[in-house]
């Protein structure tokens, strides 16, 4: 219960905070002026865009990412929707990834409108005292204290510390005499943020850690379940400029999970695993799109949501699986009234989610005010989904995988339902173009 608890706070507490930095924007003319009122909107909707293969191949912006935007702004540059950005990228902070955004894109970008894999980690209040252990790449301990962590820990500290632990590359082995242990104190839990550059030293030190209960000059032992890790970002793979997908950090948690067990017998436990395709992700996402909802000066709620994404994985099976959530919450909410107007229940047979799939934080959600009608999702070809490498299904009621294969984190059902988009069309442009029509509102 006390973790429940710790959960609720920590959403309330994300959730007034949103609420506060909304108020504050509508009253700055600064940030303001980048929305234009709709009022009066008769069927409000909010967009998520993916970014690498979205928007951009690497550095460089897709062509159709450009003009898709120039339509989304008025002649001032203001926007006509709300707009978040949701990226499992995580090696960077939102502002930084929001004033790459505005000079790629051409439009401003504000670093509200950007969501990070690790962006939820802000809720999950009840580690952010304890001592942790992050590993990824760029400012790792500036993003963890930025999302609320205190007592931070990186994998190059603790190498330091521990001077024998990091010996594969010998020209970073200990020269002459071996330096004296520092010692640090214990590890209580690990964050995991995206891939790291040296993959060989950071799953050696992540695996000593679970395996001396976070005290790496220990014995390894067996003690199990180990120290809580969170994760963020499964993509196995990801679309930069070259033609074929990259490792991402799913293939990093991969070999991460491989080690483990090979060495200990057991499966490596997750107590949270956050950014897309989770649900909480894009429960955080909603809550970012109603921010942008308050500061277009809307008073209805959001009716429904767009995501547009690449990754037939991530993106659509997220996008999917939030959906699922949203009917199944609403369903819950029908339920509830027909029982007490004494009417008979019906049941749901729909598969429970996960603990997984709900992001681990599945105590936070309840009785959400004005939640989406539902969250369709649209597949554009320019990014690890391409026509170049496969063949596009004529039909779009059926299923499409990347080739068959799931490519799914272990601790997510292999449903291929999830994995079927809404729509598909050829790039971002499209994308909106559909959804506007879709909607019945000018895009021009």
């Amino acid at each position: 219960m006390q973790r429940i608890s710790s959960l609720k706070s920590g959403w309330q507490l994300l959730k007034s905070s949103c609420e506060g930095a909304a108020k504050q924007v509508n009253t700055s003319p600064s940030t303001s002026r980048n929305y234009i009122i709709h009022s009066q909107a008769p069927t409000p909707f909010g967009l998520l865009f993916d970014i690498d293969g979205v928007l951009v191949r690497g550095r460089t912006p897709i062509p159709a990412a450009k003009q898709c935007f120039r339509n989304l702004v008025d002649r001032n540059g203001k926007y006509k929707v709300p707009v978040v950005f949701v990226t499992n990228a995580g090696n960077c902070m939102r502002q930084t990834k929001a004033e790459h955004l505005s000079h790629m894109l051409e439009v401003e970008v504000s670093p509200d409108q950007v969501m990070l894999s690790h962006s939820p980690l802000r809720m999950f209040t009840q580690f952010h005292k304890m001592c942790v252990l992050v590993s990824g790449q760029g400012p790792v301990e500036e993003v963890a204290h930025n999302l609320g962590f205190q007592d931070v820990v990186t994998i190059d500290m603790l190498r330091e510390a521990y001077p024998l632990l990091d010996v594969v590359d010998h020209n970073r082995r200990p020269k002459g005499s071996i330096p004296p242990t520092k010692g640090l104190r214990p590890i209580d839990a690990v964050i995991l943020f995206g891939e790291p550059i040296r993959w060989e030293t950071n799953l050696q030190l992540i695996v000593d850690v679970l395996l001396t209960n976070g005290s790496p000059d220990n014995n390894w032992g067996t003690q199990y379940p180990h120290i809580p890790v969170l994760a963020c970002n499964m993509d196995l793979l990801w679309m930069a400029e070259a033609k074929n997908p990259r490792f991402g950090h799913g293939m990093f948690l991969v070999c991460l999970e491989s080690l483990y067990k090979k060495v200990t017998g057991y499966e490596l436990k997750y107590e949270a695993l956050i950014g897309k395709p989770s649900v909480v992700t894009y429960n955080y996402a909603e809550l970012l799109i109603r921010q942008q909802a308050e500061k277009l000066g809307w008073t209805t709620p959001v009716k429904r949501l767009y995501a547009i994404g690449d990754n037939p994985m991530a993106d659509i099976y997220g996008a999917n699986l939030y959906n699922h959530y949203l009917q199944a919450s609403h369903s819950t909410k029908a339920q509830k009234q027909a029982k007490s107007g004494g009417v008979a229940e019906t049941v749901d047979s729909a598969p429970k989610m996960t603990s997984a799939e709900l992001g681990g934080a599945s105590s936070v959600y309840g009785a959400e005010e004005d939640l989406p009608e539902g969250c369709s999702s649209i597949l554009v070809c320019t990014g690890v989904y391409s026509r170049d490498q496969q063949e596009l299904p004529s039909d779009t009621s059926q299923t499409v995988t990347e080739q068959h294969i799931f490519h799914g984190h272990r601790d997510f059902r292999f449903d291929p339902s999830l994995m079927q988009p809404s729509f598909v069309v050829q790039d971002v442009k499209e994308a909106v173009e559909l959804v506007f029509q879709q909607e019945g509102w000018p895009l021009e």
